[in-house]
């Protein structure tokens, strides 16, 4: 829904494959969820292997353009046993804090 505009989102980039939009629900000051634009509902059934690399490199340029080049966390929920909430799969880019090892 946010990929078709039906949902309102602050989108921070976006190019003919991916979208980039700031989290509702931020967990760091820096949290951008970054989606392919084409229905994939998660990581286990992308088999494109194009989109796949377009994912991280857009993933990469929205914490470039902010200047978190250094730090940065990348996390993909496959599943609802992982926290995946929604239907669409989606890249968290984090930053701007500490993360701990393991994640919760």
């Amino acid at each position: 829904m946010i990929v078709q505009g039906k949902i309102p989102a602050t989108v921070v980039y976006q190019d003919a494959d991916v979208i980039a939009i700031n989290d509702a629900y931020p967990r760091a000051p820096f949290h951008v969820l970054v989606m392919p634009k084409k229905h994939v509902p998660k990581l286990s059934e992308l088999e494109d292997p194009v989109l796949s690399g377009t994912l991280l490199q857009a993933a990469r340029k929205v914490a470039r353009d902010v200047g978190k080049t250094q730090s940065y966390r990348l996390v993909i929920n496959t599943g609802e046993g992982s926290g995946q909430s929604v239907q669409h799969l989606h890249l968290h880019v984090l930053a701007g804090r500490s993360f701990e090892w393991p994640p919760g």
